[in-house]
């Protein structure tokens, strides 16, 4: 790999990585506190909530069932990036709004999409942690504006992105001085049909041999399918992840948005209790709500 216009890159098993997000410039991983949350080497963040704000009931009701099953975080989009123009945009601010209130309600804080530079400022009022999505990832004025804010940021890595590219879309952020930034695999684009996309659970242990940021894997994303997505977790999980992003619904049969790829409430509690034996075997834990926190 070249990047020639790049200024002092450093290299690292062959791949070419930016200075501010190389492990080579910071030896310790990283640590990203987001509304009281850490991600980083020790416990695994389990983040988890509906694919969109649909109405106050839905959302209060599926956050009560992530708080129960011991999330530490809720996720709940506001403003949808959709690829019909046709389908459920989401509730955009009223929807961060309602986020807000669910916070209160559970103590959970939040972590909610920008897509786009007019938002940012808004959403950072409200969220505990700024989501640019996989269409965003190589948005660069969006990169730059979260980079402006001190809230942390999820990346999530784009569908069509290498390696590399992710790791300069983060180098974005990082360059405005913002250094509290999570990186997200959530599959990636193949010749493969089965699955929506393809999870590239290899990514995990890559991205933390090259840089130092926490790493985390939204295996709802990457699979498509609800059934597939306990076994995807678990597996992040053992490669190494700091954390997962979860779809869950407490009636995915009625979701607006990505019903197929949520797991219920029941799921939920099963596959929470799968991770912390899984977290165990390989020496990490489960993070768990704080009662300062709750």
């Amino acid at each position: 790999m070249e990047l020639n216009h790049y200024n002092d890159p450093s290299v690292i098993d062959g791949c070419t990585v930016p200075v501010k997000v190389s492990s080579r410039s910071k030896i310790a991983p990283s640590t990203v506190s987001a509304g009281g949350v850490s991600f980083g080497p020790e416990g695994i963040v389990i983040i988890a909530g509906p694919c969109a704000v649909e109405s106050r009931e839905q959302l209060l009701g599926t956050a009560e069932v992530v708080k129960r099953s011991g999330g530490l975080m809720l996720r709940g989009g506001a403003f949808k990036p959709r690829t019909s123009p046709y389908k459920f945009q989401g509730l955009g601010e009223e929807g961060v709004r309602m986020l807000e209130e669910a916070r209160k309600n559970t103590g959970l804080p939040f972590v909610t999409e920008v897509m786009d530079t007019r938002q940012v400022e808004f959403v950072a009022q409200y969220a505990d942690m700024l989501q640019v999505g996989s269409r965003n990832m190589q948005n660069y004025p969006l990169l730059k504006e979260v980079g402006m804010q001190k809230k942390p940021v999820l990346l999530k890595r784009g569908m069509m992105a290498t390696i590399e590219e992710f790791l300069l879309a983060a180098e974005y952020i990082l360059n405005q001085g913002n250094d509290q930034v999570v990186l997200c695999e959530r599959g990636i684009r193949t010749f493969e049909t089965t699955t929506r996309n393809t999870l590239d659970l290899s990514a995990v242990p890559v991205l933390k041999n090259l840089c130092h940021l926490p790493v985390i894997v939204d295996p709802s994303h990457g699979t498509g399918h609800r059934w597939m997505v306990p076994a995807m977790a678990k597996a992040a999980v053992a490669a190494g992840a700091d954390g997962l992003v979860m779809e869950v619904h407490y009636k995915p049969e009625e979701a607006l948005c990505d019903g197929h790829q949520s797991i219920d409430p029941d799921e939920l509690d099963e596959l929470m209790s799968d991770l912390r034996k899984i977290a165990l075997a390989i020496g990490r834990y489960i993070a768990e709500p704080r009662s300062s926190v709750l």
